[in-house]
């Protein structure tokens, strides 16, 4: 087997598509184009809502997901506020899935494994031909997911998915946060091997993994959040090279006997998981509500419990499949979250005993405190041979 023979076998290609819901906002609206735009709620900032994205322009501002619209709109207030439309992101989406599914790899149709709305793993499928240049064939992909859906990607290789993944993060054509920082307004920068960031499509290897991530912190690789690495500097274990030259018998014994050596693999840019086009299968549904006035009578409570439990219950009939567990998420005035579940002895689509469930887990919930928010998750039995 040849030196390239062996590279193609471990090739993947990660595709994240560029502020997916504000550029379909701004397709349906392209008099937006080039404005700072933000999604989220019903589009009020009045309403107790955060932010689902932001475009570029309103980034720039101070903007990002998950704050609060009141927030966002104070710190950019010519930005254009838009109702969060499902239905819409949906649609879009099934596009560029539909078009990445279409694609041909070394001969034979690619495997796409979906993450979300806005990206996707591809592999090569099984009995390929020579794959030839990768980064060649990620423009490929780029420019047709742009001629068929009009949305800009940015497109990772690596030889697994954490490689890929991290790629992608220099291959977007505008980065943001610490990249922002690293690259420069520009977000053009040469990274190891003479690749310009921020142009489209980027690549990281076995070979490069340590120029590109030696000495980034712990917390830049996928997988690793501020609450772990906050643990792992606690060992004196600040950077990803030195995660990745821990003792594997320290790291099993200080965080466990699996996680432990799994943040090591991490550490140095392995990753054994395959593309797996499999159809990603739901293992429940929930439903939440913020409520624009907190309630504070019991009753209200209680009801508003139910009725999500209801809710959710109607997905789960929609599947087919009976619910073996009852979670709660309520939410209490100022901002203190709790969590309640339940394992049910017997699995049931019993609408009643579902509810009377719910409302027993709010009995673990402290009652003298107003509340923002309330949240019903149900869990469901495996499909037959499993997830």
């Amino acid at each position: 087997m040849s030196e390239r023979q062996r590279a193609n076998m471990s090739l993947v290609l990660h595709v994240d598509l560029d502020q997916f819901i504000a550029a379909v906002e701004v397709l349906r609206r392209p008099e937006l184009a080039g404005k700072p735009v933000i999604v989220g709620g019903r589009g009020d900032p009045t309403e107790r809502a955060v932010v689902s994205t932001a475009s570029y322009e309103a980034r720039a501002h101070g903007v990002g997901s998950g704050m609060p619209l009141r927030l966002a709109v104070r710190k950019c207030p010519e930005a254009v506020l838009l109702p969060v439309d499902h239905a819409a992101y949906d649609v879009a989406s099934a596009g560029v899935m539909d078009t990445l599914r279409s694609l041909e790899w070394g001969g034979v149709p690619v495997l796409v494994e979906v993450l979300g709305w806005d990206e996707a793993f591809l592999g090569p499928g099984p009995g390929h031909g020579d794959l030839g240049d990768p980064a060649a064939f990620a423009q490929d992909v780029r420019d047709l997911v742009l001629e068929r859906t009009r949305l800009r990607s940015g497109v990772g290789v690596g030889d697994n998915k954490l490689q890929a993944k991290l790629a992608t993060g220099f291959a977007k054509q505008r980065v943001d946060g610490a990249l922002a920082r690293e690259a420069g307004a520009g977000g053009h920068e040469p990274g190891p091997g003479g690749q310009l960031r921020g142009t489209g499509v980027y690549r990281i290897t076995h070979e490069t993994w340590d120029a590109e991530m030696g000495h980034r912190p712990t917390d830049a690789l996928w997988g690793i959040g501020a609450k772990t690495a906050k643990r792992l500097a606690g060992l004196g274990i600040e950077t990803v090279a030195d995660l990745g030259a821990a003792s594997a018998e320290r790291l099993a014994a200080e965080i466990g006997p699996t996680t432990g050596p799994w943040l090591r693999r991490l550490g140095r840019g392995a990753d054994t998981s395959p593309v797996d086009p499999s159809p990603w299968v739901a293992r429940g549904h929930g439903h939440e509500e913020t409520f624009q006035q907190d309630l504070v009578e019991w009753p209200d409570i209680v009801a508003a419990t139910r009725r999500l439990c209801g809710e959710c219950l109607v997905d789960v009939v929609k599947e087919g499949r009976p619910v073996t567990r009852v979670e709660i998420k309520v939410r209490l005035k100022p901002f203190f979250t709790v969590t309640r579940g339940h394992k049910l002895p017997e699995p049931t689509l019993d609408p009643d005993r579902l509810a009377d469930e719910a409302e027993a887990l709010l009995e673990r919930v402290e009652k003298d405190r107003p509340v923002r928010l309330i949240g019903v998750r149900l869990e469901m039995a495996p499909p037959p041979g499993g997830y």
